[in-house]
């Protein structure tokens, strides 16, 4: 019998019995299905196998935490990681957010801090989304890459909120936004590479580590430092929480312009 017909009788067998098992049944067969397999072939292949399967899952579990709180992650919740911003922001500032997203950060700064926001986004349908569901009268959104035009400042804060490690060259786009936008600051938020020792294993075995495919880096604290330096800004507060760097920073405009 040909793998591929061996392949067509699985799935249809599976179709036919997993609605019918219960969600412990169902876990133990998954289980025992993977464990077998495990089991059966070396620890590199193995590894590898169980880290896909892994990968796939996350995906999946990102998507039902969406759907679990009505559209927006669960990690702003859990996390609280928009207090990092909305307390270091005064009423009245004028806050450029990078990559703003659906807008539910933008509309915090604004309604928690009193500050002037504008929001920008690649993504029309996010920038559609904001308005709809985050709304507030002293924040506007709009389509645009920061790589290629960013609003012209000045502004008080920068917002680049899980945006950086997007962007190729990170220095240089950096030292252009300071440059366009004129801020006395900077507030970042990034993903640490040492979040969890499966991380080099995943390295290690030639696999996709990343916790998004379309990032260009993520972090240790050395690497971070040395990029912040390259860009020309000073960090003032630093702490890692959540497998993330947060980061305060001043910025030397006049330098830069210069």
């Amino acid at each position: 019998m040909g793998s591929s017909l061996l392949k067509r009788l699985a799935r249809s067998f599976l179709r036919a019995a997993l609605p019918r098992m219960s969600d412990v049944e169902l876990t133990d067969f998954l289980y025992d299905a993977a464990k077998t397999r495990a089991e059966s072939v070396p620890a590199s292949r193995a590894l590898r196998l169980l880290f896909e399967l892994d990968s796939l899952l996350y995906q999946i579990q990102g998507t039902l935490s969406v759907a679990y709180d009505g559209g927006l992650h669960t990690k702003h919740r859990h996390t609280r990681y928009h207090d990092f911003f909305t307390l270091r922001i005064g009423s009245g500032e004028r806050v450029l957010d990078i990559g703003c997203g659906l807008g539910a950060l933008a509309y915090d700064i604004a309604a928690k801090s009193g500050a002037h926001v504008v929001g920008i986004d690649l993504n029309p349908e996010n920038i559609s989304i904001a308005c709809a569901k985050h709304a507030h009268p002293n924040v506007v959104y709009r389509v645009a890459d920061a790589c290629e035009q960013a609003p012209i400042g000045p502004f008080d804060t920068i917002v680049l909120s899980n945006v950086l490690e997007h962007i190729e060259n990170r220095p240089a786009f950096l030292r252009n936004l300071i440059k366009v936008t004129r801020p006395s600051r900077l507030l970042l938020r990034v993903p640490v590479f040492e979040r969890d020792w499966r991380v080099p294993l995943k390295k290690e075995l030639g696999l996709d580590y990343r916790l998004d495919p379309t990032h260009y880096t993520e972090y240790t604290l050395e690497s971070f430092a040395v990029e912040m330096e390259e860009s020309s800004v000073r960090i003032t507060h630093q702490e890692v929480r959540w497998g993330e760097i947060w980061a305060e920073a001043v910025c030397d405009v006049q330098s830069i312009q210069d």
